[in-house]
Parts: C-alpha cells; sequence; structure tokens
C-alpha cells in the first residue's frame, strides 16, 4: 500500500519482496477458451512486469461463485496445494477483502488480485509527483476495505514503498482514520492538478494548435512512435506500462503543426480505482481532435486489444473523435501474407514501424488531411494582418489576395481555427428562383 511514511506509520514488521507467485486465471460461462488463455499469458506478462518467478498457473473453470473462495472448497484445498512452493498466489479477477483473507488462512501466503497487481505496477513506474499522486490515491482506495489483509511488495524498483507494510488488528481504527484523512488530502492535491492543466489547455488554446493523442493498448508502441515522429527521447521499454504520465511534443507538418500527445497504456479489466486516479491524465484523451490509435500488429490479440480501447474510449466520452488506426511493427510479421491477412481486417489502417521509421510520411500525410478538413474562404479585414498569420501557421493557404477591403484567403484548417475564425466566413448565396 502506497502511503504517506511521515503520516501513516508502520503497521508491522517489512517482509521481503515475493519472488515466486502461482497464478490462478478464472474462466466462467462469460469467458471462452481463447479469451481464458488470452487473459492468462496477460497475467503471466504482468507478473513479469514486476520481475515475479511464476511458479505455477493454472486456468480454473467456473460454473458457480461461491461466497467463501469464489469457487468450491475442493478445488480451492487443490490451488492452495499446488501453490505451496510459491510465496504469493495471483488471481486474473478481483477478489472481496473477505475472499482475500480466506485465501490467505487457507494458503499461508499473501493473496494478490489483478487490481492491486497493476496498481503495483503503476507504483514501480510511478515517477512524477502527479504519476505518485494518482498511484497513491488508487491504492489508498483499494486498501481501506482490506487493512487486514497481508501485503506485500512484489516490485524491484520500489521495495519499501507500496505494499511494504500490512495492518495491525489493534489498531485498525486509527489506521482507517488515517487512511481515510489522507485520501482526502490526495483528491484535494488532485484536484489542483487539473486546475493546473486547465490553465494550460486554456494558455495552449490562445494560440489554438490541434490537439493528438497517442491511444492504445499498453505495450503497443506509442512512445516509440512519439520519438519517431517528434525527435523526443521519450523513455521505451518492451513491457507492461512503461509510461503513466503524458508527455505533449510539437510536430511541424507541411500543412500546420499539431500538438502530439502520448498516454498511459490502456488494458482489459483496467481497475475502476486506476480510472478515476487517473482522470486528469486522461483528459488530455477526451479533449483531443484526432485519436490515434496504435495497435502491435504482430500481437496475435490484437483484435482482443482493438475492442478493448474503443470501450475505454466510450467511458471517456471521446467514441466520436476522429480516430486514424495505425498498425504498428509491422515489420515483425512473418510473411508478406501475414501483413495481408492484417490489412484485410483493418482496411483503412496505416502500416508503420516506428522503430524502422517505415510509413511515417502515409500516417502524417492522414493526419494532415484529416485535420485540414474541407477548404474554406476567410474574408479578413485589411487590419488583421494577426489572423492572416494565424490562418499561416495552423492551416494550409492554398490561395491568399487582396481585394478592396479584405484579405481572403482560403485555407485548409482545423475545426478550432474555423470556430474562431466563423465570423470571417462570408454565407453561401442562396441562388435566386
Amino acid at each position: 500500500m502506497l502511503m504517506n511514511i511521515q503520516e501513516i506509520p508502520p503497521l508491522h514488521e517489512t517482509q521481503e519482496a515475493t519472488r515466486r507467485a502461482f497464478l490462478v486465471g478464472i474462466r466462467d460461462g462469460e469467458t471462452g477458451q481463447a479469451e481464458a488463455d488470452s487473459l492468462g499469458a496477460e497475467l503471466a506478462g504482468l507478473a513479469s512486469t514486476l520481475g515475479v518467478e511464476v511458479a505455477g498457473q493454472e486456468t480454473v473453470h467456473i460454473r458457480e461463485r461461491h461466497a467463501q473462495y469464489g469457487m468450491g472448497t475442493g478445488k480451492a484445498q487443490e490451488l492452495a496445494e499446488k501453490a505451496a512452493g510459491a510465496n504469493c498466489i495471483i488471481f486474473d479477477r478481483t477478489l472481496s477483502p473477505s475472499q482475500q483473507r480466506n485465501w490467505e488462512r487457507l494458503t499461508g501466503i499473501s493473496a494478490v488480485d489483478r487490481e492491486e497487481l497493476i496498481i503495483q505496477i503503476f507504483a514501480s513506474r510511478a515517477t512524477t509527483r502527479e504519476a505518485v499522486l494518482q498511484v497513491e490515491l488508487a491504492s489508498l482506495t483499494y486498501s481501506l476495505p482490506r487493512l487486514s489483509h497481508k501485503y506485500i511488495n512484489l516490485a524491484r524498483q520500489r521495495g519499501g514503498r507500496y505494499g511494504a507494510k500490512g495492518a495491525g488488528e489493534t489498531k485498525y481504527e486509527t489506521d482507517r482514520r488515517l487512511v481515510e484523512g489522507r485520501i482526502h488530502r490526495l483528491k484535494q492535491e488532485l484536484a489542483e492538478v487539473r486546475k493546473r492543466r486547465a490553465t494550460q489547455r486554456k494558455q495552449r488554446e490562445r494560440v489554438p494548435i490541434p490537439a493528438c493523442a497517442l491511444v492504445g493498448y499498453t505495450n503497443a508502441g506509442k512512445s516509440s512512435l512519439l520519438n519517431a515522429m517528434t525527435k523526443a527521447a521519450v523513455f521505451v521499454e518492451d513491457t507492461l506500462f512503461a509510461t503513466l504520465d503524458p508527455t505533449t511534443r510539437r510536430l511541424e507538418m507541411e500543412g500546420q503543426p499539431i500538438l502530439l500527445t502520448d498516454t498511459v497504456g490502456f488494458i482489459r479489466r483496467l481497475p475502476h480505482n486506476l480510472v478515476d486516479a487517473f482522470r486528469a491524465t486522461l483528459e488530455e484523451v477526451s479533449r483531443a481532435d484526432l485519436l490515434i490509435h496504435v495497435l502491435d500488429a504482430s500481437d496475435p490479440d490484437m483484435d482482443r486489444y482493438f475492442e478493448t480501447t474503443l470501450g475505454v474510449l466510450r467511458d471517456l466520452g471521446a467514441e466520436k473523435t476522429p480516430v486514424i488506426t495505425v498498425l504498428n511493427k509491422c515489420d515483425r510479421l512473418s510473411t508478406p501474407e501475414a501483413l495481408e491477412q492484417v490489412q484485410k481486417r483493418y482496411t483503412d489502417a496505416v502500416c508503420i514501424s516506428a522503430k524502422e521509421r517505415t510509413g511515417l510520411t502515409e500516417l502524417a500525410r492522414r493526419i494532415d488531411m484529416l485535420l485540414s478538413g474541407e477548404a474554406v474562404t476567410f474574408h479578413l479585414p485589411p487590419d488583421r494582418h494577426d489572423l492572416a498569420a494565424l490562418l499561416h501557421r495552423s492551416g494550409t493557404i492554398l490561395s491568399e489576395r487582396y481585394e478592396e477591403g479584405a484579405i481572403v484567403m482560403e485555407a485548409r484548417t482545423g475545426e478550432r481555427i474555423r470556430e474562431l475564425l466563423k465570423a470571417y466566413i462570408p454565407p453561401i448565396p442562396v441562388p435566386s428562383p
């Protein structure tokens, strides 16, 4: 549990970081075999991200849910015996606080669910003040009903921060008040973060520049694409959730400059606590003029990841924002036939390799075409050279001439600029009957 050590006292002795885990996937009537296998592989990847060794793994087919363990007692006892050589047992579902305690009594080791695992990954990756605040809020919200849960730290990078302390039963009420107070203060601090973001956004909108957000499943290559297009130096690693903080860079296009923002990756069953905590960060997605949806073309689960991202965008209210689908890592496809099969499923997508820097010219052309829109004629006052300069900076000028009493400019520009200058767009004449 990620806490401010000065405000929340230690509750019992620090435990050594867990290195071996037994993984348990859950397949019910709503989950097919292929989906269960995919989630199992993803759970192993999440554990690997924290440097955890997988001691064993099993997917359990459940027909009825039981309150005590989430499954029958016989199957629970069987799993407990198989997990005997591990230091913890990790479930690919969210466990209730009582189920978590029951599993810990049964196995004698810590029980970690998917939500806690992802929070620990975020805690190990958080570096900026904003990310640390957001992860701490998510972890405390998760831990509040679980103060008697035996937390252990799975991360190598941050040993002793998230989950290093458990909760003593004799101090339960005191600890609960401390946690509730810390949650309240974190929400206040994050509200200030949102205010600063809103102020920065207003400053950017004074000179409107179209904003594009890179979105997609975690580890699809969004940061690599940002680096390739803008010559940025954003941290890149072939692992889950390498990026937590949004990074914005200015990209000079042939027609107009744009702001390109890298965002946190999505994942199936993303914990609601994390979505709520990262709301300030995810606002960059909902306010973008254009979304660039990055997919890993070499991943066999690409179609599932595509649907997951669309679901998150709907939750954020960004489902109506124009989208360019990008098939990244096309160089990893083994044969031309494999690439052809992917292109048949995503007929309007742009195939690229951010690592090899191929396909970026076509992507830039598509971005420019979508942001510029249709050609519009503006009649600007002759003394408003500042507005003419704005069009030159933010659009593609098709023609420019000086007429009596006006600067007449035909340009392709984004919706923000058209809205800003709508008073200078003459009405279309209605033909006489």
